[in-house]
């Protein structure tokens, strides 16, 4: 349930295609099959996901295209739920209101109960205008036991400077409808509460805007500009914060959180990409993000492929991310302490994650292609804040979040 512009931001990839040494032109009539499946794993037994993916793009002719693409998200585990660790035994309640669990003394809260399923189906339609101009509709339908999402987009690309140059202007129109499990509590009340809502909604609209710049016959240089505006149910209903004694720091009350109903964020992404002479591909690239919330994150990431013999590549990847913490975030509120909006929430929190990994795939053919991806995933923040007192100044109020991520993709033509 991340706020973001993916869907926009994705249809921008087929300007690169043509230095990537992208599969031939099919035939029309011909469909483009990629296939991926996904697996990650948080250590501790936290957060697991299995992910198989499916898409297909289909050759209308005339440069013309529809693009189907079908994602299943299985999630189990264990999710923080936001409260902080005691020296007692804590009881929560299930966010059904049936039944409860508990959390031993010393250990960060976790609902072992966390799962999910989604299923997410898409098309996109692509066509040429004229020579210079092509236009690209898609829509999304997303559904989770919990959440139904369905949005419409749009992207219209021009070339100019002998087709050196592309401009890219894309929209996307999100309806969420959210249906928490037990319903959607008011904000900033006690966890034994009651009074909730069936269901709440939102709703996001995302522009971008963005140029592709040639240089030369190997290398190319791509600017995305990118705005969004949410309104509507923006909180986390099964997310606690904790309300904490003054004195022993220990927590007396677990308040669901609070978050403001509207959300601005602004975006500026650069990529660089370079066929060197051997035929390996460089690529770098970064990402500024700020919003009104009091978040501003920087990503870095990088990859050099390796062309290997008999369509043989070797990938190695750094990431690099920073954010800021939200202006609501809280590790945890005094006793009589109530603003008008407070998340736990730790990736709302300021953190560090960093992403190394590799991937070796072969292209077999111009039609057919496999890979393998595993990376490692690590993320911080501050475990030990200087606002910590009482009991709260020995525990881990930031634990670090470590993860494993396989996934395996094989493309071919049907």
């Amino acid at each position: 349930m991340q706020l973001s512009n993916k869907k926009v931001a994705g249809l921008l990839s087929a300007a690169t295609c043509s230095l990537l040494g992208a599969p031939a032109q099919a035939e029309e009539g011909d469909w483009d099959i990629d296939s991926a499946l996904l697996f990650y794993s948080e250590s501790d037994d936290r957060v697991e996901a299995f992910e198989p993916v499916i898409s297909g793009k289909r050759d209308l002719g005339d440069d013309e295209s529809v693009t189907l693409k079908l994602v299943i998200d299985s999630l189990t585990g264990a999710s923080a739920n936001g409260a902080v660790p005691s020296t007692q035994v804590q009881t929560f309640i299930r966010p059904s209101g049936d039944g409860v669990y508990r959390v031993e003394p010393n250990e960060t809260p976790l609902d072992d109960t966390f799962k999910d399923t989604r299923v997410s189906f898409s098309m996109n339609w692509e066509k040429p205008i004229d020579r210079n101009n092509r236009r690209n509709l898609g829509f999304n339908i997303s559904t989770e036991y919990d959440f139904t999402s369905l949005s419409g987009n749009a992207m219209w690309q021009r070339d100019t400077n002998q087709k050196n140059t592309t401009w890219s202007y894309g929209v996307n129109v999100e309806f969420d409808d959210i249906d928490p499990v037990g319903g959607a509590p008011e904000p900033l009340t006690n966890m034994l509460a009651q009074d909730k809502n069936d269901t709440d909604t939102r709703t996001v609209v995302d522009f971008l805007f963005g140029v592709t710049q040639v240089i030369d016959r190997s290398s190319l240089f791509q600017v995305n500009l990118s705005l969004s505006e949410a309104d509507g149910y923006m909180t986390d209903p099964y997310k606690f914060v904790s309300e904490v004694d003054n004195v022993t720091g220990e927590p007396i009350n677990q308040l669901f959180e609070s978050r403001p109903d509207s959300r601005s964020r602004q975006s500026i992404y650069g990529k660089y990409k370079k066929i060197l002479t051997n035929k390996d591909i460089f690529t770098a690239s970064y990402r500024f993000m700020t919003d009104d919330w009091g978040i501003d994150s920087n990503t870095f990431d990088f990859s050099y492929r390796w062309t290997l013999d008999n369509g043989y590549y070797f990938q190695p990847r750094l990431r690099w991310y920073e954010q800021s913490e939200a202006d609501f975030y809280y590790y945890f509120l005094r006793d009589g302490e109530l603003p008008s909006d407070a998340s736990a929430d730790y990736r709302l929190g300021e953190m560090e994650a960093t992403t190394v990994g590799f991937k070796f795939g072969r292209n077999i053919d111009e039609q057919t292609a496999w890979s393998l991806r595993l990376e490692l995933y690590e993320q911080e923040g501050d475990s030990s804040p200087s606002e910590a007192f009482g009991q709260l100044a020995q525990q881990d109020l930031y634990p670090t979040v470590e993860a494993t991520i396989v996934q395996f993709n094989y493309s071919f033509r049907w």
